[in-house]
C-alpha cells in the first residue's frame, strides 16, 4: 500500500503593511500529513498529534480535510484517503496554522493519486480549507504552498507574484503563549480608513517592493514598519509589543512587525548573527514579564511545500 507525507512551512502573513496582500514562507517549522488510500470516496481523520486536542476530527470541519476533499473532487478521484496529521505549529500563533494543515493534506493527496495536477493548481483547494477558519484569502496558503515572499492580489494562481528575497535575509521569530484567535484579530479592524491612510499605507507597499527588488535589507524593515491602519488596531493583542521592538532594534534588527494575525512577532535582520541575539532578546523581554515564549532564527523557504511516497 502507497502512503504519501507531505509538508508545508510556516508563513508570516501581511509581511508588516501588506494586508491581506503580502505573505512570506519560512524555514523550519510547519505541519506534516500523512495520507493513506482508502475504497470508500470521502476523507477520513484517523489521527491528530500536536494540537492538544484541540482540532476537530469531522472532516467538514477540519482544514486539512477539506483542502483533501477538495483535490479528490478535482482530480475525479473515485476512492477516498484517511489522513494522519501532525502539528507542527501551534494554533492561533500567528504562522499560518491553519493554511499549512490546508496546503500539506492537498499536496499529499495529489502526490497519492500521482500528482496529475500540477502544485500552482493545487491553490484553489488550499484556499477551501483556509476559508472554514480564517477567510478565503491567500497570505497564508500562497506562500506555504509556493514558497517565497508572495504578492497576492486575488485568490486565482494567476495573481500570485513571486517577490525577490534578499540574499541575506535572516528572520528571528518570537511565539509567546498568548491566544490570539484570527476571528479576534480581524474583528478589531477598522472598517473603513482615510484617504489619507490610503495613500499612507499604499506608499509603504510601494517601498517594501522596492527594497525587496534592490535587496535592501534596513529599508525593508523601516518599510514593513509603516502600517498605519492594522498593527495599531492590533497593538492592544499583543503583550509588550512596544517594548520587543525596542529590544530587537538595540539587538540590531531592521525592523519587527507582528507575524498574520500574532501574537507571533517577526524582526528582520541583516546577519546569521545579529539574528541569533535578537531572538535572544526578544524572549528575555518576556522572561522579564514572566511568560512563556519561544524563539527560532530562520530564514525565507524558498520552496514551499514539500511531498515524499512511501512504501508500506
Amino acid at each position: 500500500m502507497t502512503f504519501a507525507r507531505a509538508f508545508a512551512p510556516a508563513t508570516v502573513a501581511n509581511v508588516g503593511v501588506g494586508f491581506d496582500i503580502l505573505g512570506m514562507a519560512v524555514q523550519g517549522a510547519g505541519d506534516t500529513v500523512e495520507v493513506e488510500m482508502r475504497a470508500e470516496p470521502g476523507v477520513v481523520i484517523e489521527s491528530i498529534v500536536g494540537d492538544g486536542g484541540r482540532l476537530p476530527l469531522d472532516p467538514e470541519k477540519n482544514t486539512a480535510a477539506v483542502a483533501a476533499n477538495a483535490v479528490l473532487k478535482q482530480i475525479g478521484a473515485g476512492q477516498g484517503v484517511i489522513i494522519r496529521l501532525h502539528k507542527g505549529l501551534p494554533l492561533n500563533s500567528g504562522l499560518g496554522s491553519s493554511a499549512a494543515s490546508g496546503v500539506a493534506a492537498a499536496v499529499a493527496v495529489n502526490a497519492l493519486f500521482g500528482s496529475l495536477l500540477p502544485k500552482v493548481a493545487l491553490l484553489s483547494a488550499c484556499l477551501e480549507g483556509e476559508a472554514r477558519v480564517s477567510g478565503y484569502h491567500a497570505d497564508n496558503a500562497g506562500p506555504s504552498l509556493l514558497g517565497g515572499i508572495t504578492l497576492i492580489t486575488g485568490t486565482d494562481i494567476t495573481q500570485i507574484y513571486h517577490l525577490p528575497v534578499p540574499e541575506d535575509l535572516e528572520l528571528a521569530l518570537v511565539t509567546p503563549a498568548v491566544d490570539v484567535p484570527t476571528a479576534q484579530a480581524r474583528a478589531v479592524l477598522p472598517k473603513s480608513i482615510s484617504l489619507h491612510q490610503m495613500v499612507e499605507q499604499t506608499a509603504a507597499v510601494a517601498r517594501l517592493v522596492d527594497a525587496l527588488y534592490r535587496g535592501d535589507i534596513a529599508a525593508m524593515g523601516a518599510a514593513m514598519e509603516q502600517d498605519r491602519v492594522v498593527e495599531p488596531a492590533r497593538a492592544h493583542l499583543m503583550p509588550f509589543l512596544g517594548e520587543v521592538r525596542i529590544a530587537a532594534k538595540e539587538a540590531g534588527a531592521c525592523g519587527l512587525v507582528i507575524s498574520g494575525a500574532g501574537p507571533t512577532l517577526c524582526a528582520i535582520c541583516n546577519s546569521p548573527h545579529i539574528a541569533a541575539r535578537v531572538a535572544q532578546r526578544m524572549k528575555e523581554v518576556y522572561d522579564e514579564q514572566g511568560i512563556v515564549s519561544s524563539v527560532q532564527h530562520t530564514r525565507v523557504d524558498r520552496y514551499g511545500a514539500q511531498v515524499e511516497l512511501l512504501e508500506a
